[in-house]
């Protein structure tokens, strides 16, 4: 009787655990929780990537509706959505960039060799922006409106069709909503 209930053991365990593991099928894992969503962007003090001379503040990014992109040479993913942010960037689109846990001679290279859409880089050697942002690793992208609120995060690649599904109204609409004040 005893060997009957250790062998059913693991059939029990398993029915229990077939709830949580049939909710999270219908999720999209890019669609990962910010505690930030509506919220001050965090206030920081780093270098510029291009001129370490220069600090960076949360005053940099005030007073104007932008995208903050999380990259890193060491990020494969960041070449991929590389060419969309150059072309959201010719289009007029502000991007700031927050280069995570990277090289800074590697990072200029980088962006010499494949174009830099940034209005500038925020250099986060250590990661210490990165974790008040809760950067859960790279790309990650932060939709930010004028008065530096955070309005609209992504993990992972910034491509055409997450530009147009998920950025572009909410740009739009905090474009417009800004050029009213």
């Amino acid at each position: 009787m005893r060997e009957r209930a250790l062998l059913s053991f693991p059939l029990i365990m398993f029915i229990l655990i077939l709830p949580f593991l049939w909710s999270g099928l219908g999720r999209d894992p890019q669609e990962l929780p910010s505690a930030l969503i509506d919220q001050p962007f965090p206030d920081f003090s780093l270098t510029d990537l291009e001129d370490a001379e220069l600090t960076r503040g949360l005053d940099d990014i005030k007073g104007k509706v932008m995208l903050v992109n999380v990259w890193a040479t060491w990020c494969f993913a960041c070449s991929l959505e590389h060419e969309m942010l150059n072309e959201l960037a010719s289009r007029g689109v502000p991007i700031v960039g927050l280069n995570y846990k990277d090289d800074r001679r590697s990072a200029n290279r980088w962006l010499t060799e494949r174009g830099n859409p940034y209005s500038f880089n925020i250099f986060d050697q250590r990661g210490s922006l990165g974790m008040d942002l809760g950067v859960y690793g790279a790309p990650e992208t932060y939709l930010i409106d004028a008065d530096s609120i955070v309005r609209h995060r992504r993990a992972g690649v910034l491509d055409k069709d997450i530009w147009e599904n998920e950025f572009s109204k909410r740009y739009e609409t905090l474009i417009s909503s800004s050029n009213e004040l």
